[in-house]
């Protein structure tokens, strides 16, 4: 049997940065109100704004694009205004029509608009609604909201017209409710509030969580309005920052004010006891976050910067929260001393004493039958994760956004006067050779074939007529399909339109021939994930198991770690699908229809999850490790960690799931999807993990636990998940 060494000495660098902190706390404490001010203020000014916006590089998709662009057969980005009539055929308001689109070609950053009078097919063939076409010279989701005020002005005439105006995507975007994030954090604070003064007891005790994490978000979500000036970060990126560091800052800075009220109860001085708390639980909270911050980096083996920012964006908060709950907690703490428990609602408690306790009762009836927990706990893991075999991974458009959207009423008039298909028309683009584009009679033969084999391709409902560039390079036609951009039939279309009849229709003329557009480019960044997703999993559980095998000096340990966290991911997995999918309870999440889920949400599930799950795993198995050190007795060391993390593992789960419940509040669908699958995810790790099979596995290897090969100990770093002192002895 291999122990790990004896860690750090009591003068160790975390201890000491824990005892300067406490002794210098009005330095820490104007260092951290300095930097929540500068990048507040910094933010106001400089900071950039969110869109979804992404490149498909290397693909036949962007390939398309950039030829559309490079040929002068698009530029910019286009986005529909969908007007209704609510007297008598749109062409009888010719002079509101003209005089909307003549300002709307004086907005800035505006390219070119089409009049729906003078452009074929832009009017219904009823004659009630019609599309104005507006070409901006970038996304305008990234514009500034008050870009919808003008646009708004410039259409006032045909509301004055008695006209109805809608934006589509992506200016829709732009003039759709925020997230609700202010709100969902409020309600995420205030459940904490309650949890903590019920689990704890102590009014300063429990403010004190709340305002480093409240502090650490601030300045993330400063620092990340920064970069995102410099950097394109997608819509999603600050509320999912948000849930995440304001989650994980209460987390860890409960895990030290928890050490520390124990030791104080223990009899040790104030200062020393905010040294021991940094060295011990705040280097479980370092671990627990380069674990987090780690499996968000994975990301970026999708290689794709869409999915790689938004995984920096929560991985930016998570670094900042745990930093300030290593410097400004132990600052407070040390302001604080034995006056933490001064305030309190009922009797301050902080870890148990003793082994009579409900959490060593429960440990000692796992022991009694530790197959039937383990196998009753992954019954329970499976069933919830059998919808996952079903999952259909889409792009979520306009179509699924509450009907008070105007991107969502836009989307409804184009169905309705042009057909569903029309809200994702798909783009042809046939590059022509020299003789090809020199000869007009070759190019409109070509384009005659082209147009035959789309139009009698199963699940088009219409084709234009393949049309040449400026430059007589490119032949360039849109196809209509007959279902909607979510619809599975309009994903075979893509595939069949991309690997048949396009090939097909363009073999032996020298002709190459792209599918794009922006319907088209969303199914590509679907597929795309797809392939990556399995490596993305392998390089994350690979590096998760490695940093957990250093830190604990066990391969069963950090095996063992890694295959629970997959199963609790496919079940919030199974949950996800059987609510947005499958519509289980949809409208309890303010969901009015079923939707695909979206592609990068499995990704980003299980890169969050993996990583949250870590944390409760870390802290766990440090305190039931420690004990394993000093008693080297394997049932006492599972019973007297689950009783000694009980409590604060506990109330930090409520907090954590009450965050990520909360922003189920926000209009979009995506952040729902994330809010629901990670909040499950918490329920299920704080449970069925932490009570059932962890325990369970841990009777069942016995000393087996903390096996590792000699040689295998001596090459690895050491990476002690507790620090000085108390490595060697357990706490009271």
């Amino acid at each position: 049997m291999k122990n790990a060494p004896a860690a750090e000495g009591a003068t160790g660098l975390l201890h000491r940065l824990g005892r300067w902190s406490a002794t210098h706390a009005w330095r820490i404490v104007a260092a951290w109100l300095v930097l929540l001010v500068g990048c507040g203020l910094a933010n106001a000014r400089w900071g950039g704004t969110y869109a979804d916006s992404f490149s498909l590089p290397g693909t036949s998709t962007q390939t398309g694009a950039d030829l559309l662009k490079a040929h002068g057969g698009s530029s910019g980005t286009s986005s529909p205004i969908v007007v209704k009539s609510g007297q008598g055929p749109v062409t009888d308001h010719q002079a509101s029509i003209d005089s909307a689109v003549k300002n709307l070609q004086q907005l800035p950053d505006v390219t070119s608009v089409s009049n729906p009078l003078t452009t074929p097919g832009a009017i219904s063939a009823t004659g009630a609604i019609a599309q104005i076409t507006v070409t901006f010279s970038s996304n305008p989701a990234g514009f500034d909201h008050s870009y919808v005020g003008k646009v708004d002005h410039a259409v006032a005439p045909l509301r004055s017209d008695h006209m109805s105006v809608d934006y589509g995507d992506p200016l829709g975007q732009l003039a759709s409710p925020k997230a609700a994030d202010l709100s969902s954090e409020a309600i995420g604070l205030g459940v904490a509030v309650l949890v903590l003064l019920i689990g704890f007891g102590s009014v300063i005790a429990a403010g004190l969580p709340l305002v480093t994490a409240i502090v650490g978000l601030a300045v993330g979500l400063g620092a990340l309005g920064l970069l995102a000036a410099r950097f394109s970060f997608g819509e999603a990126a600050p509320t999912l920052a948000a849930m995440m560091g304001l989650g994980v800052g209460i987390d860890y800075a409960l895990f030290l004010s928890t050490r520390y009220r124990a030791l104080l109860h223990g009899g040790t001085e104030p200062v020393e006891a905010v040294g021991r708390t940094v060295a011990t639980s705040g280097r479980s909270v370092l671990v627990a976050a380069a674990t987090v911050a780690m499996a968000l980096a994975g990301l970026y083996v999708s290689g794709m910067s869409f999915i790689g920012t938004l995984g920096a964006a929560a991985g930016l908060t998570v670094i900042i929260a745990a930093a300030a709950s290593v410097t400004l907690t132990p600052a407070l703490l040390g302001l604080l001393g034995r006056r933490i428990d001064r305030l309190h609602v009922r009797t301050p408690v902080a870890e148990p004493t003793g082994t009579n306790d409900v959490w060593h009762r429960w440990a000692a009836r796992v022991g009694r039958s530790p197959w039937l927990f383990l196998v009753g706990g992954l019954v329970l893991l499976g069933v919830l994760a059998i919808p996952v075999g079903s999952m259909n991974l889409g792009h979520i458009d306009a179509g699924a956004e509450p009907t008070t959207n105007t991107d969502r009423r836009a989307y409804d008039l184009i169905s309705e006067g042009f057909g569903p298909g029309a809200n994702g028309p798909i783009t042809i683009v046939a590059q022509l050779d020299g003789q090809q584009a020199a000869d007009p009679s070759q190019s409109q033969a070509l384009a005659g074939t082209l147009q035959r084999d789309l139009a009698a391709t199963s699940g088009v409902a219409s084709v234009t007529p393949p049309k040449p560039t400026p430059d007589h390079a490119l032949l360039v036609s849109t196809v209509i399909p007959k279902t909607g951009p979510q619809d599975d039939a309009t994903t075979d279309l893509i595939h069949t339109l991309q690997d048949d009849t396009v090939p097909h229709a363009l073999a032996g003329t020298g002709a190459t021939g792209y599918v794009t557009g922006p319907t088209v480019a969303g199914q590509t960044f679907t597929d795309r994930l797809v392939s990556k997703l399995p490596l993305i999993i392998g390089v994350v559980v690979a590096a998760a198991f490695v940093l957990l095998l250093c830190v604990f000096r066990s391969l069963l340990v950090a095996l063992k770690a890694a295959v629970l966290n997959l199963f609790s991911i496919a079940a919030a997995w199974g949950v996800v699908v059987a609510v947005f999918q499958w519509g289980w309870g949809g409208g309890l999440v303010g969901m009015t229809e079923k939707v695909p889920i979206e592609s990068y949400v499995p990704m980003m599930m299980f890169a969050i999850i993996f990583g949250l799950s870590m944390d409760y795993e870390v802290f766990l198995l440090a305190r039931i490790r420690e004990t394993w050190l000093h008693r080297a007795d394997n049932h006492l060391a599972v019973a007297t960690g689950l009783a000694a993390t009980a409590r604060v593992i506990t109330c930090a789960a409520l907090i954590m799931t009450s965050v990520f419940l909360a922003f189920m509040l926000s209009p979009n669908v995506v952040v729902k999807m994330l809010a629901l699958g990670l909040g499950v995810s918490v329920i299920l790790d704080a449970t069925v993990v932490r009570l059932l099979l962890v325990p369970a596995t841990m009777y069942l290897f016995g000393r087996a636990n903390w096996w590792i090969p000699s040689w295998l100990d001596r090459r690895l770093p050491h990476l002690d998940p507790e620090g000085p002192g108390d490595a060697g002895r357990a706490e009271p």
